[in-house]
């Protein structure tokens, strides 16, 4: 009989993402966890032999019986659900609850052998307290939880998702049309030269990563950190691959994180932050000690990078 994989946030990008290639891979039975089982999107699933089970990640009782007689889950929080109607400081500890419930919720499933957890690298302790990312801050408080209980630290993967190509079309970071002047700006408040190491295709990408790490429980486990990205671009490249697949002219400007979020209130300073972190640590923004990747995963040959990405989106209202 074949083992049970339950999926947090089915029908979501990373989740969805995980559900495809799962079905793909056929090792597994499916489930996915969602809050509304009668969405289409959940109805969907079903059709195509996903065991679908309604569960709130701030409630831990439906957590746990979500997991019941699961082998293996992938566990995921948003932080940008709670952040549109929350402050960032009120989000974080929304998130950080969230996750430690399915922390607690995983620790109790008896029959688990394989917990991924999707996360991300504890911006403080890298850029050693000079940076302060909500989104980042809240995913290292549940890591830490995990790290203190030792069962459930052995049988977790920690799986980095990096920046997601289709944050291009982000408000903050979509190139914007200026009439007077004829072409594109991208205003950015971090200089040309800052890496963005990115996903591509995160509906693509994150289930090729999490499918390796299942299969190579060996390799991945005990307690092992893999970066999913498919490739490093400093940002003023970005914009000029986005002008390369778009066929339009766009200026890069750096603006003051300020004038920044000014812009685009709250959201700019989130998102600027996160750019910030990266231009101040650079190639130390997504490292830790025996890092695994695309290549010892053995996946790089079935990633879907940015270009790809871009070209794949609409571009046609700007």
């Amino acid at each position: 009989m074949a083992k049970l994989l339950t999926i947090i946030g089915a029908t979501g990008t990373q989740g969805g993402s995980v559900v495809e290639a799962a079905l793909k891979d056929g090792n597994y039975k499916v489930r996915g966890v969602t809050r509304n089982v009668e969405s289409p999107a959940a109805k969907a699933l079903s059709a195509r032999g996903v065991e679908m089970i309604a569960a709130d990640v701030n409630d831990e009782k439906s957590l746990v019986k979500a997991f019941e007689g699961s082998s293996a889950i992938f566990a995921v929080t948003d932080f940008f659900v709670p952040f549109a109607t929350h402050t960032p400081e009120e989000t974080l500890e929304i998130e950080a609850s969230q996750g430690i419930n399915l922390a607690k919720a995983a620790s109790k499933t008896s029959t688990l052998e394989h917990y991924i957890w999707s996360t991300l690298p504890d911006n403080q302790a890298i850029s050693n307290g000079a940076c302060s990312v909500p989104h980042f801050e809240s995913k290292a408080r549940v890591d830490e939880f995990i790290r203190m209980d030792k069962a459930l630290h052995a049988k977790t993967t920690f799986l980095w998702v990096t920046f997601y190509a289709t944050n291009i079309m982000l408000p903050m970071i979509t190139p914007s049309f200026v009439a007077t002047t004829g072409q594109y700006v991208q205003h950015m408040p971090v200089s040309p030269t800052t890496p963005i190491t990115t996903m591509g295709d995160t509906k693509e990408n994150v289930g090729h990563y999490a499918m390796a790490i299942l299969n190579k429980p060996a390799l991945t486990l005990p307690s092992k950190y893999v970066l999913a990205a498919t490739e490093t671009i400093a940002a003023g490249d970005m914009l000029k691959l986005w002008c390369k697949v778009t066929g339009k002219s766009a200026l890069y400007l750096q603006v003051s994180l300020e004038d920044y979020d000014r812009l685009w209130p709250k959201w700019g300073k989130e998102v600027g932050l996160m750019i910030q972190f990266w231009e101040a640590v650079k190639e130390k923004s997504w490292t830790i000690d025996g890092l695994l990747t695309s290549d010892d995963l053995g996946v790089t040959n079935k990633l879907v990078g940015m270009e790809a990405v871009f070209k794949s989106l609409d571009w046609s209202t700007l």
